[in-house]
């Protein structure tokens, strides 16, 4: 019997209740019902936002957008033709192209099907690329012209680099710029939002030094960079939540370069002699034989090797050191590579030569001997810039060889990729034989990151 009336003093107490604030239990509920609506629709949204995989990678270097690393760039768009690994060019944003005005003017026709990042049709009004000594007009929305001084046949291989529209819109990638900031138009950060599911959300973040990128590590600012750096390396390697990752890049050499018409380095057996002098560092990265990394097509591994021989060294330099011959070298580097330019000058010194070690600042002086830093060689084995007699500002080594400049001459004039690659195994072989640049090897990167 209690437990009847308990029952029903509930009852009424919840039915008076109810009539009670019946308007607000109505409001209540439909909007209950509407946000389980909403959420339900934008779950995909939040979710990719809140539980989505962040990265947040640290870069040292001071950027305009324009100068954006290229590893970047290539996440957010597309070239208008790409270069596959049997050397071959395949159209990407471009269906075809042709050649006009007696081989001075490309017209690329480009995809109609495409559009930008930002929801616009892909036209050639949005294409900007900057090329010396190159006029680029639009012809129509899906044709555009790029007219050179001179015919050059190899030309379509400098459109390979990502196409942006400006301010930094992007096509056709794994993801696209969501914002960026700046300051003084220098980039500080760019957020970077996937197109595909299950990529994460990437953040860079831009440090003027090594040293702030690395204290931006220790602060939690960052989850993950790149060093080459070995005491960076070994610092982090203890830390529990740190996984450090080897790789090797094959986009840079660590390399030597004489200059060909100071004193002594005249001389290709005293060059020589120094590379004999220069033993391995398998610590430090993947030997290098020569200009062009292992991954190009074109890579020739049959060319003249120098093995260290401490001893074939010392009677190079002896026998072609002169009263009228100087033994002594000026050899400048960039502060980052100062220590391993130490380590060189010990090797060097014991062959007889006497190294006076100096710190280079954008590049080396005129009157340098020796230039040690690392190299990033074109992705196309045309290194016309870089070892052709003429080119003055950009063949720091003064190298002057009329075999080389013909084959250089030579590779520029044919697209055929068979034809190109015994070109350029012949460049390989005379390059390892004249010795204007010791290439030693592709050094190892490592990647510091959050577990």
């Amino acid at each position: 019997m209690n437990l009847h009336r308990q029952v029903r003093h509930y009852y009424w107490l919840f039915t008076e209740f109810v009539q009670k604030h019946a308007a607000l239990l109505v409001v209540s509920f439909i909007a209950a019902f509407l946000l389980i609506i909403a959420l339900l629709n934008f779950f995909p949204f939040f979710s990719s936002r809140i539980l989505q995989r962040r990265e947040i990678i640290g870069m040292s270097g001071q950027y305009s957008l324009r100068e954006i690393p290229l590893s970047v760039r290539r996440q957010v768009s597309n070239p208008l033709i790409m270069i596959d690994q049997n050397g071959e060019i395949q159209p990407l944003l471009a269906n075809s192209w042709e050649l006009l005005d007696g081989g001075k003017t490309y017209r690329f026709h480009l995809r109609n099907d495409l559009f930008w990042a930002d929801g616009k049709r892909f036209t050639s009004k949005g294409i900007s690329y900057s090329f010396p000594d190159v006029t680029m007009t639009p012809v129509d929305d899906y044709t555009i012209d790029f007219t050179l001084k001179a015919p050059l046949n190899i030309f379509p291989i400098y459109l390979t680099q990502p196409v942006i529209k400006q301010p930094f819109v992007g096509i056709g990638a794994l993801y696209r710029v969501e914002s960026y900031k700046h300051k003084k138009n220098v980039i500080t950060s760019i957020n970077l939002a996937p197109n595909k599911p299950n990529l994460p959300y990437r953040i860079y973040r831009f440090y003027s030094s090594e040293e702030d990128l690395i204290n931006a590590y220790k602060k939690g600012e960052i989850t993950q960079f790149i060093t080459q750096d070995q005491t960076t390396v070994a610092y982090f390697k203890p830390w529990r939540n740190t996984k450090v990752t080897q790789t090797i890049d094959y986009s840079k050499i660590m390399a030597l370069f004489f200059n060909n018409q100071s004193g002594a380095l005249q001389e290709r057996e005293i060059r020589k002699a120094f590379a004999y002098a220069t033993p391995s560092f398998p610590e430090r990265g993947d030997h290098a034989k020569g200009p062009i990394p292992p991954t190009s097509w074109a890579y020739y591994s049959g060319v003249k090797e120098y093995p260290y021989n401490e001893e074939h060294a010392r009677e190079l330099l002896k026998k072609n050191v002169t009263s009228t011959v100087s033994a002594s070298f000026k050899l400048y580097t960039f502060a980052d590579t100062i220590d391993f330019a130490g380590t060189l000058k010990k090797y060097y010194q014991k062959i007889g030569a006497h190294i006076d070690v100096k710190v280079a600042q954008q590049k080396p002086p005129d009157e340098f001997d020796m230039f040690l830093a690392i190299w990033n060689p074109p992705d196309d084995p045309d290194q016309f810039y870089f070892w052709y007699s003429t080119q003055e500002q950009t063949n720091i080594t003064k190298f002057k060889s009329l075999k080389i400049d013909k084959l250089l001459e030579d590779g520029r004039k044919v697209l055929n990729v068979k034809q190109r690659q015994s070109i350029y195994k012949d460049f390989q072989k005379a390059i390892s034989d004249e010795l204007p640049a010791y290439f030693m090897y592709h050094p190892y990167e490592y990647i510091i990151e959050r577990r």
